[in-house]
Parts: structure tokens; sequence; C-alpha cells
């Protein structure tokens, strides 16, 4: 397991900005920890990474925001799923086809191969990023 420490907001960010550039279409990326933990900023970073130009915000209300670019990117957000129903309807293996996906709370889904990345809050603007599991490439 690789763990990176990061100080800031804007290194959060770049860390995210590392894996976007090597996502490729049928990634599957789970991201779990805390509310407030990072993970909304990392994938800020992640979409910059994958080559888009758009503001990327939580899509907590939205539960899929679609973000284009070198690799079209759905951020998905899990934190208000109630039921396995709405999760199933979320279309996840379409958006895969299509893209990349990144899940906010993703300890929801068994997606095999999936890159597992944890977020830890440390206080202040530290974070601890903890890589379960890495992009099969």
């Amino acid at each position: 397991m690789r763990e990176q420490t990061t100080h800031s907001a804007s290194e959060t960010e770049a860390a995210g900005v590392a894996l976007g550039q090597r996502l490729q279409v049928g990634d599957v990326v789970l991201l779990t920890g805390e509310l407030g933990a990072g993970k909304t900023t990392f994938v800020r970073g992640v979409a910059l990474g994958a080559g888009s130009e758009a503001g990327v915000a939580s899509p907590t209300f939205q539960l899929v925001r679609i973000y284009p670019g070198r690799v079209q990117l759905a951020h998905v957000d899990l934190y208000r799923i109630e039921s396995d129903a709405e999760l199933a309807g979320l279309g996840l293996d379409e958006l895969a086809e299509e893209g990349a996906v990144v899940v906010e709370w993703g300890e929801w889904l068994q997606v095999p191969d999936a890159a597992q990345i944890d977020f830890q809050h440390l206080g202040g603007d530290r974070r601890l990023l903890r890589i379960k599991r890495d992009l099969s490439h």
C-alpha cells in the first residue's frame, strides 16, 4: 500500500492531476474517507489531469456529473444513496464504457480491478492518501 501526505488543497489537487493523466476509458476509481477528507479536491485534480477545463463541484445533490476531456470523467457521489436500487440505477457500467469513473463514498461498491484510495484528514490542510489498489496500467 502506497501512502502520500499532502499539506495543502493544492497538493491534494496535484495528486489528483497525476492520477487523471493516467486515466483510460473503463477505469474506475473508488474514493473513501470521512466528510471533508479532501475527496472532491482530489477529483478537481483528476478532472484537470484527464483534460477537462470544467469546474468541478461536489455532485452530492446531482449524484453524477460528467466532465469532458481527453477522457470523459464521470464524477459520482454516493453519499446520499439509500438503497441498492438507487445504486443500480446510476448506470456505472455504461459510464465506464464511455470514459473513466471516479466515485466518492466508494465503500458502497464492489468493483473488481477498481483503483481504491482512502483519504484521512490529519488536521488543518494535511491529508493522508492511502492507495489501497492502484490503476492496473
